[in-house]
């Protein structure tokens, strides 16, 4: 019987999971480049799980630099079902304040790296189902275990993926808060998409750090108000993760787990061998 693994990808303050043994770290090559960084395998409250530094340890990558293809490829070639994503965000609204975990819902693009987000395409069409964007049995299992360690935690919102590696103007700001929009990063989309194409089930934990810039009684976002705040939240985010491993099945039986099913419209006499062997971790059970 196949064992999955549950991938968390973290950014900073995120870097050392306590309680995380057998650790190993593992370089996998993909065919769109290097990922982040190598990929820390492990078992974590009995369960596999691989850990993947987004921005590289040492915090070398921005994000406006992702690999989001690399990044999603790797953990998928490491038979990963379920990714836990935790990152900075800002918050648009008040009832979100730093400190505070968000679990989005959706997701709005603001970035402008479309062809970077997709695997397909050289002579692969396909196109996914993406109205859900987010893994709702995963986020929920995310947000009841927020709830379970008393985090002040969020159920739902959407997330803007601005581009970066700039922080917001304070227009962009406030006609991103008027927009009705929740919380605002930068870089979940790529991952969400790519984790989608890949039938990996995907949620978020937006660890909220700033009031973006909109907020003018607030101090404006920086570096250092952003990591402050991380460390602070990282604490809790392991906490949550520790609390909610247990409860993910172990065998992926989710809608994101069948997404290519019905999404590749290209008649499979078409494929080309080349783009067949690329993808062959993404295609396999449709070869």
């Amino acid at each position: 019987m196949q064992t999955y693994r549950v991938g968390i990808i973290g950014g900073s303050g995120l870097y050392h999971i306590q309680g995380l043994t057998r650790q190993k770290w593992v370089k996998v090559p993909t065919p769109f480049g290097e990922p982040s960084d190598e990929l820390l395998t492990g078992q974590l409250a009995g369960r596999p799980v691989v850990f993947l530094p987004r921005h590289g340890r040492g915090h070398r990558i921005s994000p406006s630099e992702l690999n989001h293809r690399a990044n999603i490829y790797a953990l998928k070639k490491l038979d990963t079902a379920w990714i836990i994503s935790v990152s900075a965000v800002g918050s648009l609204q008040a009832k979100y304040r730093p400190c505070d975990i968000v679990m989005p819902d959706q997701f709005v693009d603001r970035t402008k790296q479309s062809l970077a987000h997709t695997f397909f395409g050289r002579g692969i069409v396909a196109h996914i189902a993406f109205a859900e964007p987010v893994c709702n049995e995963l986020r929920q299992l995310l947000f009841q275990s927020g709830r379970a360690i008393g985090a002040r935690v969020h159920d739902s919102g959407a997330y803007v993926n601005m581009e970066g590696p700039a922080f917001s103007t304070r227009a962009e700001s406030r006609a991103n808060r008027r927009q009705g929009y929740d919380v605002i990063g930068m870089t979940n989309l790529g991952e969400a998409k790519c984790a989608r194409e890949a039938e990996i089930a995907y949620a978020t934990m937006a660890m909220v750090t700033d009031y973006d810039c909109w907020k003018t009684n607030e101090a404006p976002v920086t570096a250092d108000l952003v990591v402050a705040n991380l460390r602070c939240n990282a604490t809790q985010a392991q906490k949550i993760i520790l609390h909610a491993l247990p409860n993910i099945p172990t065998t992926p039986d989710c809608s994101c787990h069948g997404a290519l099913k019905n999404a590749i419209l290209t008649d499979r006499k078409c494929w080309p061998a080349k783009t067949i062997a690329e993808l062959k971790p993404l295609l396999q059970k449709y070869l």
